[in-house]
C-alpha cells in the first residue's frame, strides 16, 4: 500500500486572457507522504497559490495528474471532488474566509455539519474541543467581526481540522499577521499536525518559517528551482 497522500505528475497550469495564454504552473512533480511537512517557499506571483488550488481540487491542470491517496483526482466532476475534499483536505489561507454572520463555533462546526451520517451534536462536540485546542474556548460565541486577527485565523485552522483530514494545504497562514502572532500559528500548526498524525503542506514567502519543515520546495516562475 502507498505511502503517499498526494502525488502530483507533470501537472501544468495556464491562463488564456483573449489572445494571450500564459503559463503559471509548468510541468511540476512532488509527492507528500503521510504525516509529512512540506513547504513550499517562493515570492509573490511564483505560482504558489495556483499551484495549491491544483493540489486541493479547487481547480484542474491543463497538463498532469494529481492524485489523493492513490485515486486519480483532477479528472472528476467538482461534486466528487468536493466530496474527496471535504471527507480527506483541510485547508488554511492567508485571510481566514470565515462566514461573517455565524459564530466561531458554528463556522468550524460547518465542514462536519455537510458530511452524511454525522449528527449536529457530534459536530458541536469536535468544534468545541478544537476551539479549546486553540485557545479560544472563551470567543466560542463572538462571530468573525468581533475577533482579532489572529483569533479569527486560529478559527480558521479548528475550522481545517475539525473533519480529521489526512492533509492540510496551507497558503501563506501566517502571511497577514504580526510576527510574533504568526510564530504562535505556525508553532500550533505543528502541534496540531503531531496531535492528528496528518501531512501538511505549506506555501510560505517566509524562508524562517518554512526551514521548520521536513523538506522544502523552491519555487520560481512556475518551477522548481535550487534552494
Amino acid at each position: 500500500m502507498s505511502n503517499l497522500v498526494l502525488e502530483a505528475k507533470n501537472i501544468s497550469k495556464s491562463f488564456t486572457d483573449g489572445k494571450t495564454t500564459v503559463e503559471v504552473i509548468k510541468n511540476l512533480s512532488l509527492e507528500v507522504k503521510k504525516g509529512e511537512f512540506v513547504s513550499i517557499v517562493g515570492s509573490s506571483g511564483s505560482g504558489k497559490s495556483t499551484l495549491l488550488h491544483v493540489l486541493g481540487g479547487l481547480d484542474c491542470p491543463t497538463a498532469g495528474q494529481v492524485f489523493l491517496n492513490g485515486k486519480r483526482f483532477d479528472n472528476l466532476g467538482e461534486a466528487e471532488r468536493g466530496y474527496l475534499r471535504n471527507q480527506h483536505l483541510g485547508f488554511v489561507y492567508q485571510f481566514h474566509h470565515l462566514l461573517p454572520e455565524f459564530t466561531a463555533l458554528e463556522n468550524v462546526a460547518m465542514p462536519l455539519m455537510l458530511r452524511a451520517g454525522t449528527t449536529y451534536k457530534q459536530s458541536k462536540e469536535q468544534a468545541e474541543y478544537l476551539l479549546n485546542r486553540v485557545g479560544l474556548s472563551h470567543r466560542m460565541t463572538h462571530k468573525p467581526g468581533e475577533l482579532s486577527g489572529g483569533e479569527r485565523q486560529r478559527v480558521a485552522l479548528a475550522r481545517a481540522l475539525v473533519a480529521k483530514p489526512e492533509l492540510m494545504l496551507a497558503d501563506e497562514p501566517t502571511g497577514n499577521l504580526d510576527r510574533k502572532t504568526a510564530v504562535k500559528i505556525f508553532e500550533l500548526l505543528s502541534e496540531l499536525r503531531d496531535e492528528f498524525n496528518m501531512a501538511m503542506l505549506i506555501v510560505t514567502h517566509d524562508e524562517q518559517l518554512a526551514q521548520t519543515a521536513d523538506s522544502i520546495l523552491h519555487m520560481q516562475d512556475g518551477v522548481w528551482i535550487d534552494g
